[in-house]
């Protein structure tokens, strides 16, 4: 089999995790008989640098003629005082917006070699965290009109609308009752329907969409209220379902909490269109060409890129189990360093796990 990859590499510390991540994908593929054709393409600060835009209409004609999108990082201080349709991110949310990508996969779990590395309290902890953070990702407040900036009464005012039509609250609760079904059965939904109309239509939704998966409880909940539970118990939620803001803070708290948000993957799919895989994390500037950025997110982000993006889910579980074993070895890098661990930088941890992943495959 012979398939179509883009690579978007970004900005910062982004082209040396995706070297990284490339470099476990052409390993697994020269064991297990698959070829990748890899053609990079610019976004973000770099798109920006070299032809003016953050997301080059050459750049979503790549991306939409591939079976899959892999992307580093995008962003950083040098563009900070750019024009808002003009900042790194847009390019961003223009490539989710252009190929469709609604729904936003982020697990969270505690690696059993890292669990003293949690954040939280070790008994609560101890509990486990194994979650999965269904976002919804091209509607809701960052993509509402209308928008924008004016002057009322003499005062420079800004607004946005936070807006969710019923198609848009049925295909997301869809995704997250497919995914519980698949788990441990759960779905949280999370809203703010005490004050928010746009909440209230999203909680019947939902309800409704639960009446076509019996097997599969669901609950609501707060958004304040469920940061709150995150950092408390963890361990109670299975599958969270929720909006394109709420969701962007709610998965950075849960991936945090686990003890590194250099380990945690992303998987953001649309009905038909490529997949785009990313690591949650940013572009980390002050560390970028300095070998010292932890590439497991992006080589996990891989494994979700091989699943979700061209169906080897077998060669999906030899990539996560890489790194599990790695990890279990005692190789650490910075961020998750620990005593009696063995450092390694980026480009070492990411051969690290292709020497394990060429003994598995």
């Amino acid at each position: 089999m012979r398939y179509k990859l883009t690579i978007l590499s970004g900005d910062g510390i982004g082209p040396e995790i995706t070297a990284q991540a490339l470099k476990v994908l052409d390993t697994l593929a020269a064991k297990k008989g698959f070829e990748l054709e890899k053609k990079e393409a610019l976004i973000g600060g770099a798109a920006l640098d070299e032809t003016g835009a953050p997301l080059p209409v050459e750049t979503v004609e790549t991306c939409r003629a591939s079976d899959a999108v892999l992307l580093g990082a995008v962003g950083g201080p040098k563009w900070d005082g750019f024009k808002p349709e003009l900042r790194p991110e847009k390019g961003l949310l223009g490539i989710r917006k252009e190929l469709g990508l609604f729904a936003n996969l982020r697990p969270a779990c505690v690696f059993p070699d890292l669990a003293e590395t949690s954040l939280l309290r070790a008994d609560i902890a101890a509990k486990g965290i194994d979650l999965l953070v269904v976002r919804e990702l091209t509607g809701g407040i960052y993509f509402g009109e209308p928008r924008g900036e004016e002057s009322r009464q003499g005062e420079r005012t800004a607004y946005n609308t936070m807006i969710y039509s019923e198609q848009e609250v049925r295909r997301i609760a869809r995704i997250a009752f497919e995914a519980a079904a698949k788990r441990r059965k759960k779905v949280c939904s999370v809203d703010k329907a005490n004050v928010l109309e746009v909440s209230r239509l999203w909680r019947e939704i939902v309800q409704e969409v639960a009446g076509d998966y019996p097997d599969v409880g669901v609950s609501h909940m707060y958004v304040d209220n469920a940061a709150m539970q995150l950092v408390r118990d963890p361990s109670q939620f299975d599958v969270i379902v929720t909006g394109n803001l709420f969701g962007d803070i709610l998965s950075d708290e849960a991936a945090v909490i686990t003890g590194s948000i250099g380990l945690l993957a992303s998987a953001s799919l649309g009905d038909s269109n490529p997949g785009l895989f990313e690591p949650i994390h940013g572009s980390a500037p002050d560390i970028a060409g300095r070998d010292a950025a932890n590439p497991l997110a992006a080589v996990l982000s891989s494994a979700m890129l091989l699943r979700f993006g061209l169906g080897l889910s077998g060669e999906a579980a030899l990539v996560e189990k890489a790194v599990d074993e790695v990890l279990a070895r005692g190789f650490r890098t910075g961020d998750i360093m620990q005593p009696g661990k063995k450092a390694l930088g980026c480009t070492e941890m990411g051969d690290k796990v292709c020497e394990v992943l060429d003994t598995l495959a």
